[in-house]
């Protein structure tokens, strides 16, 4: 849905300034953009709940992270988030890409959890499902620091 250079732009323009993450074959396309870009720093962790903790650092440190994983991650990562964003309350950012959101014949189990683990962490999400939703992405991420609070930004993926 969205490219790379796409990508970069946005997430400069809302002044992101690293991006923690572990791509998935959706997001990964978007690498060369970012790791090219000079005003981001591109941050591989070896598993997703590493993601968290290194963003709340990055964060308290004064930089401005976001981090970029897969559903399957989410789900793995759920201990870390709910240290970062609960317990210590910071107001951590995240795209989740969700895998086979849309595929509608899909019977993948991590497209069927996505918005019910959402809701259970009570995630403030956002999701994006077509090229008219782009929009959706800034504004929220706006909205959340208007707010002083963590946010997601759930993108539909097709099949991997």
């Amino acid at each position: 849905m969205f490219t790379g250079p796409e990508i970069v732009a946005i997430l400069t323009e809302l002044g992101f300034t690293h991006v923690i993450w572990v791509p998935d074959t959706t997001l990964g396309p978007w690498e060369e953009a970012l790791e090219s870009s000079k005003k981001l720093q591109l941050v591989r962790v070896c598993r997703e709940g590493e993601a968290w903790p290194l963003a709340a650092g990055l964060l308290l440190g004064g930089k401005m992270p976001l981090v970029v994983m897969q559903t399957t991650g989410l789900y793995e990562s759920g201990d870390a988030l709910r240290n970062v964003l609960y317990d210590l309350k910071l107001p951590v950012f995240a795209l989740i890409g969700v895998r086979n959101a849309l595929v509608p014949e899909s019977t993948d189990s991590a497209k069927a959890f996505a918005l019910l683990i959402v809701k259970a962490w009570q995630l403030n999400d956002v999701w994006i499902t077509c090229e008219a939703d782009k929009p959706k992405f800034a504004e929220h991420v706006r909205q959340c620091r208007a707010d002083n609070t963590a946010g997601v930004i759930m993108l539909a993926e097709g099949a991997p």
